[in-house]
């Protein structure tokens, strides 16, 4: 007889949960003022009582037990925008007159190979980018990580600040790493460059080197851009051949800026100064990689960019290494004057809930850009070995995701989205 009641509960305790949840859907009609809570929880244990007082007072312990437990784990960030009674404005920036400091040796110490003066220089701008954004973020400084690769190929150096006043989260990684290319990275190599294709076979195998800095900003208020940064230079070798020199090799990179407010004097100080980094040069480079910045950093299946755009380039071989390595020298010392002022300008600027939920909305189009659409990422994962918490340091600490908004018509924020979904000449 015990065997048999034992079966029989389970019955008992679904036909209790039913008359339990039918009973405090017609008790809602009859009690406007049932609120969610305690209250709630009484109401039912009394629609209960008929069936069982027991199963009631279960269910009213248990969710006691469950708020406890949220209280417990409520969040104890400080209220919005409380930094910004802390923030305090520096009256310079180090590095923002690039042009006028004195080269370093490696600039023009030719005897080096190229991929040991590129290593110098990321090295350089990864310094250079840390010292200028600790005198904007002055509650934390940024935390250095020297990693090696587990196979012995290679070291990096990540620098990451995160919560902080003005920096909600930033990394200036460097990354100095070698190995074999996969079949997936050289069919990748391949097919986004016929003359790659022509010189690189498919059934050959082959090494790489390759050194670079990778910077993502994401600032705390949601007036303030965020912007990324990388320049690379990628070398490949015949396997076991690699003091025969590069088969081939070439440099890419760029920098683009993601506002969730547009500002137009930002957006054109930004791309003003990128252009003055490639006029010095080439004056079609800025056209040129301005373009191509608008086609790549594109979210297609939203139909709009990931933001107001800057430089891009990608297997740039088309001159002297010489003479490309100082271009991307200047590109990538130009990135301090092109973007920190901004973020000083921006950084204490009042703002409500509305201003962070539209942020956290843009940094999701960031977010799902990095993920679906960039070719860093895709070849850094695909990399054996590969330090997976450098490849994602671009995420945001926090993103939104909310089902079919639209921003009010005539709202800055219906301005910045019609601002993604077209492109502007923002250097004119």
């Amino acid at each position: 007889m015990v065997a048999g009641m034992q079966r029989l509960r389970p019955v008992a305790v679904r036909l209790a949960q039913r008359s339990c949840w039918g009973a405090r859907r017609y008790s809602v009609k009859a009690q406007p003022s049932w609120t969610a809570g305690a209250g709630a929880v009484t109401a039912i244990a009394a629609a209960c009582a008929g069936i069982g007082a027991g199963f009631g007072l279960w269910i009213a312990q248990s969710t006691e037990r469950g708020t406890a437990v949220a209280a417990a784990g409520a969040s104890t960030e400080p209220p919005l925008g409380s930094e910004l009674a802390r923030i305090v404005v520096p009256e310079t920036i180090p590095h923002v007159d690039y042009e006028s400091e004195p080269k370093p040796a490696y600039y023009t110490d030719t005897t080096q190979p190229m991929h040991e003066r590129m290593e110098a220089l990321v090295l350089d701008l990864q310094d250079r980018l840390v010292e200028a954004l600790e005198t904007v973020e002055r509650s934390k400084r940024f935390v250095r990580d020297r990693w090696e690769r587990e196979d012995g190929k290679g070291y990096g150096i990540s620098c990451v600040l995160q919560d902080g006043d003005v920096l909600e989260k930033a990394g200036v990684n460097v990354s100095v790493i070698e190995g074999t290319l996969t079949p997936g990275q050289l069919r990748s190599m391949r097919e986004r460059n016929a003359q790659t294709a022509q010189r690189l076979g498919a059934d050959q195998e082959y090494e790489f080197r390759v050194a670079g800095v990778s910077v993502v900003v994401h600032p705390r208020n949601p007036y303030a851009p965020t912007a990324h940064k990388n320049y690379r230079r990628f070398e490949v070798y015949r396997k076991g051949h690699v003091d025969a020199g590069p088969v081939m090799a070439w440099f890419g990179g760029g920098a683009d800026l993601t506002p969730a407010y547009l500002f137009a004097d930002d957006a054109r100080h930004f791309h003003q100064t990128l252009k003055r980094a490639c006029d010095a040069h080439d004056a079609r480079y800025y056209p040129r990689f301005k373009a191509w910045c608008d086609r790549y950093f594109s979210n297609e299946h939203r139909g709009e960019t990931r933001g107001v755009g800057g430089i891009f380039f990608d297997d740039l071989e088309d001159k002297a290494p010489e003479d490309l390595f100082r271009f991307v020298y200047d590109a990538g010392a130009s990135f301090v004057r092109a973007y920190v002022p901004l973020v000083a300008r921006r950084m204490a600027t009042p703002y409500t809930q509305r201003e962070r939920n539209w942020q956290l909305i843009r940094r999701g189009r960031y977010v799902e850009f990095n993920l679906v659409h960039d070719r860093g990422t895709k070849f850094g994962l695909m990399t054996p070995g590969a330090r997976i918490e450098s490849i994602l340091m671009s995420l945001p600490l926090a993103a939104r995701w909310e089902y079919m908004n639209r921003p009010e018509p005539g709202s800055p924020e219906e301005e910045l989205q019609r601002a993604v979904r077209t492109t502007a000449d923002w250097a004119a």
